[in-house]
């Protein structure tokens, strides 16, 4: 296998020249270090996530794992997907450490430490839980904004406060205070999108007082202070002002930023450049996205884009092209992805007709034949005639929410590992099935090779939709044949987290400036 030492990362990374660190570990093990710029395609989900994330063949792929042959597994799978410049982290993230790089813990780091960087350096205003428990008992002229996606804030929020998923904030807010004297708070969970969030409102000009939640749901939560729960208070439910005056300042401050104007004719221009990788994201609301989007474009709120960039964009280097015809939201977005080192363009025009796709965006996944599926119908029929396992690719998560009774659950990545168990010897069928068996599809081919001549292996058409489509009972009584480490357990997220997590968690955040420093291979700046 070709390889690649942390110094020849490093002066790519330097140079802006594009290059895809990739972590084939589950979530939860990346959470524990990984390079600044690493992105976290698992093994397991590589082929519903590699096309979409790193869509140039011919990019610079450097992968790496704590296990070797899942290493040479994935090289395999990138060669037969079509990739041709696949390279091996040379002593993996022990010798990045070990060579002098830095290693970041939790998920999203890049986007995280940019938040502090931008605090650090702005100086963005905020107020304690305590301060605004104040304000709020004491019924003053606020609006709190809760920049997380709507689910987040559903799940738990600050009492009174509304739904402004961040790159709404600045196009939203001026519809949501009472008036002029109005104080406006944003908060999200922990601290990066209420930074991100408040400093965008004060960057735009919005003539209010403007603050941060200091630390967010988890600074509220160490006050010991009440959430809200099951809000549904939305920036929907408020008739939009005219706000030509923020759109205009959005585009000074994107172009202040490095942000750049392009029309249709230049986006095509891109697009025919196949020395470059460009992603095309849509910053709208998904509703919005979905009545009608440019064709090959992405949908992905503006807010988490800023917050969760490694996700979307996994190629450093790339170039970005944002979306939206009101175009504030994609100005907003922009400056600041401009601000972490980011080649950005704003596509301007007024083209309606190329607004012509509709529907929810679909990941493109490499092309598979099989023609062994099931319909829930001849599941439950063989459920009953057999001796089968039913093996969900699903999410943990999801998988104890409800699954098809007798079905375990497993990581892709451990198949050939479980189906040499002893208990799966002399099973007639397997049956494999996820959210939509999308992802389960892919681990036949694996489960094939240890079959006996008289096994088959079958997938569920439709996956856990169809079967619950079909009225058929799902089953709480779990079965787990792999560890449950596909996620990383959020502090900041859900109603059960323990004081110590969430203060260790900020205590990790207020030290990623000193960690950048220390890596140096950012690119930040502000404006």
């Amino acid at each position: 296998m070709s390889t690649i030492t942390y110094n020849q990362i490093r002066e790519q990374l330097l140079a802006g020249q594009e290059i895809a660190i990739v972590d084939l570990r589950e979530e939860h093990i990346f959470a524990q270090n990984h390079p600044l710029f690493a992105t976290n395609i698992s093994l397991s989900r590589l082929e519903i996530e590699i096309y979409n994330r790193i869509p140039r063949l011919d990019t610079l792929v450097v992968i790496y794992d704590d296990v070797v042959n899942r290493v040479e597994a994935a090289r395999k799978k990138l060669s037969e997907y079509g990739y041709e410049n696949v390279q091996v982290l040379e002593g993996g993230i022990q010798a990045w450490q070990r060579d002098g790089g830095e290693l970041f813990i939790d998920v999203n780091s890049a986007s995280k430490a940019f938040g502090e960087w931008v605090e650090h350096h702005k100086g963005t205003p905020s107020i304690s839980a305590e301060e605004l428990q104040a304000k709020i008992a004491a019924n003053d002229n606020i609006v709190i904004l809760d920049a997380r996606r709507f689910d987040e804030y559903h799940t738990m929020s600050i009492p009174t406060g509304i739904s402004v998923p961040g790159a709404e904030l600045a196009l939203r807010a001026p519809s949501l205070v009472k008036d002029e004297n109005t104080q406006i708070i944003v908060n999200c969970a922990g601290r990066t999108r209420s930074i991100i969030g408040t400093q965008s409102l004060i960057n735009v000009k919005l003539p209010h007082e403007i603050f941060a939640l200091r630390n967010g749901t988890i600074g509220w939560t160490l006050a010991n202070q009440q959430l809200e729960q099951g809000q549904t208070r939305s920036y929907q439910d408020i008739a939009p002002k005219s706000v030509e005056q923020i759109r205009h300042n959005a585009q000074q401050l994107a172009e202040q930023a490095g942000v750049k104007i392009i029309n249709f004719a230049q986006l095509e221009v891109l697009h025919e450049d196949k020395a470059r990788t460009t992603y095309v994201f849509d910053v709208r609301s998904e509703q919005e996205y979905i009545q009608g989007h440019i064709a090959n474009s992405r949908w992905v709120a503006g807010g988490q884009l800023v917050q969760e960039t490694d996700h979307y964009a996994a190629v450093r280097g790339a170039r970005i092209v944002l979306v939206d015809p009101l175009h504030t939201r994609a100005y907003m977005t922009g400056s600041w992805l401009a601000q972490m080192n980011w080649d950005v363009s704003v596509l301007v025009g007024e083209r309606d007709d190329l607004y012509d796709e509709q529907g929810a965006w679909k990941p493109v996944t490499p092309q598979i034949a099989i023609d062994q599926f099931l319909t829930p119908e001849q599941l439950k029929t063989l459920l009953a005639e057999q001796d089968i396992a039913i093996w969900d690719f699903t999410t943990a998560a999801n998988y104890k929410k409800g699954h098809i009774p007798t079905a375990q659950w497993l990581l892709k990545a451990d198949v050939t590992q479980v189906i040499q168990q002893p208990e799966f010897a002399h099973k007639d069928a397997i049956v494999v099935t996820c959210g939509s068996s999308l992802l389960a599809q892919y681990a036949v081919a694996d489960i094939q090779t240890h079959l006996k001549p008289e096994q088959k292996v079958y997938v569920l058409a439709g996956g856990n939709a169809a079967w619950v489509k079909a009225g058929f009972e799902l089953s709480t009584q779990h079965n787990f044949l792999s560890e449950q480490i596909d996620r990383y357990k959020r502090p900041y997220e859900g109603t059960d987290n323990s004081k110590e997590a969430m203060q260790a968690y900020l205590d990790w955040e207020f030290g990623l400036v000193d960690q950048l420093k220390k890596d140096a291979t950012h690119g930040f700046f502000v404006v």
